[in-house]
């Protein structure tokens, strides 16, 4: 299949520019519902009776709006890029990579859309969920083969490894939506479906892709962007081009097996939870391996961080990389797991990793990209990146201390018992106990939405200063 491209000759950078500019938009729109949520764990008259602005409503639109459309509009963006730049020519299909692009926006809207009129899945029974979910497929299959069909006609022989990441995320995701997106329509021509699975199974096939959606769209992926654009911004080579081909290889097989650890002291076989447990702590070592890889990158280089505030992003990302992959091994031990499961230490651990690693790494790679994309040298003001990396760090820290504490709080809470094996404390005292602790959240979460804004008006400003600019592809390949 061939899609011949008019500008052989430069690179494609207009679908790059669109993915980056949304990324940006769509990190204002996902944190702003996270802040909003986050004010009614504390106040829940807020939602002031009405359903779509209802916690449960609003909660999976910020999931989906920070994890899908701010992340996978970053990781378009950057693989696009990261593609085009080491393989050394231009992107497999122009139109194809246009379809990508407005239908993921499309799948964002819809999203945006339906989630808060409660046109969810709710796994056995959904409403509008299998066309989306066609949908999805589609615009999934575009990106595969723009991407791979870019590699697969570059010039230059060596694969570079951020590569190997972005395509292990394409594929792993394309496999993970199909299996357990898996739906019986009611009727052919309804909307109406119902989940292929049932039970326990259905269980374990939501936890598989619940980890693995973590593992490769959240991990890998965002792995991808870290080979690429530390290197660059520190202008250092890779600290060991070994170890981040074993980290590579370590990390895709691991991960696979994680999922199980979602579903301890519940109906799912003792085996297979022991299975996740055990694979979780393995996974400690590709991980911080990677983290490792990553940070040393800088070795001959540390001044740098001094007065640069974007490798202060990505490497900052690499260090809440590495502590949420300790935790979360750790959590994965099914005594410490019967104390943290459904508690908030959970949600604190979540979003250690995804506003500290994949939002500061995303954070620093379109802070190095915007300028190049309209022809500047540097973002409009190098003074508000560093604004926004101190008010996002502390608000990092603000809001998964609070969560850490509280959780703890709560499983401890909730385990104590009197003499008479009463339980101490009603759940709704737990509840009150946490109250402190969501105020404390929602200050980190408005601090780290300040920032993204911050971002917004930067970017906004670099963009209309410069101009599209058309980059040509170098006619002498180096072959390394």
């Amino acid at each position: 299949m061939a899609f011949p491209n008019s500008q052989a000759t430069t690179y494609n950078d207009k679908v790059v520019r669109q993915f980056a500019i949304m990324t940006v938009v769509w990190g204002v729109v996902g944190m702003l519902v996270g802040v909003i949520i986050a004010a009614q764990l504390a106040w829940p008259e807020l939602n002031m009776g009405i359903s779509f602005l209802s916690f449960g409503r609003l909660r999976p639109l910020h999931t989906n709006a920070v994890i899908f459309a701010f992340g996978g509009c970053g990781l378009f963006a950057t693989s696009y890029y990261v593609v085009q730049r080491t393989c050394q020519v231009r992107i497999f299909s122009d139109k194809l990579a246009a379809l990508t692009f407005w239908g993921w926006q499309l799948v964002i809207l819809i999203a945006a859309i339906s989630l808060p009129l409660g046109y969810t899945s709710g796994k056995e029974y959904a409403e509008l969920e299998w066309p989306v979910d066609i949908l999805i497929t589609l615009v999934w299959v575009s990106y595969a083969i723009v991407f791979f069909g870019t590699v697969g006609t570059r010039k230059v022989k060596h694969i570079y490894v951020a590569n190997w990441f972005f395509g292990a995320f394409i594929l792993a995701v394309a496999i993970l939506h199909l299996v357990n997106s898996a739906e019986i329509p009611v009727a052919l021509m309804g909307l109406k479906s119902y989940s292929a699975y049932a039970g326990v199974q259905d269980a374990m096939v939501q936890w598989w892709y619940g980890h693995n959606a973590v593992g490769f769209f959240l991990t890998a992926g965002f792995l991808g962007m870290m080979y690429y654009f530390i290197p660059k911004q520190a202008g250092r080579p890779v600290y060991s081009y070994r170890l981040s081909i074993v980290h590579f290889w370590a990390l895709i097989f691991t991960y696979m097996w994680a999922g199980p650890h979602h579903l301890h002291y519940t109906a799912l076989p003792d085996w297979t939870q022991s299975l996740g447990m055990v694979f979780s702590l393995i996974l400690l070592a590709p991980s911080w391996g990677g983290m490792i890889n990553g940070i040393m990158t800088l070795s001959g280089a540390w001044h740098k961080l001094r007065d640069d505030p974007i490798l202060r992003f990505l490497i900052v990302s690499l260090s809440f990389y590495g502590m949420s992959t300790f935790e979360g091994p750790m959590m994965a031990i099914k005594t410490v797991n019967a104390l943290s499961h459904y508690t908030d230490w959970t949600v604190g651990h979540v979003h250690s990793g995804a506003l500290g690693w994949v939002g500061l790494v995303t954070m620093g790679s379109m802070y190095y990209l915007i300028p190049r994309l309209f022809g500047q040298k540097q973002m409009f003001s190098v003074k508000a990146i560093e604004v926004h990396f101190y008010m996002a760090t502390i608000g990092i820290v603000l809001y998964i201390a609070a969560l850490w504490i509280a959780g703890v709080m709560q499983g401890l809470m909730w385990r104590s018992i009197n003499a008479d094996g009463t339980l101490t404390y009603t759940f709704v005292e737990s509840v009150k106990a946490s109250y402190p602790f969501y105020v404390l959240r929602l200050a980190g979460g408005l601090l780290y939405l300040t920032g993204m804004i911050i971002m917004l008006w930067n970017t906004i400003k670099t963009a209309t200063a410069g101009r599209s600019v058309t980059v040509n592809i170098p006619s002498v390949v180096a072959h390394a």
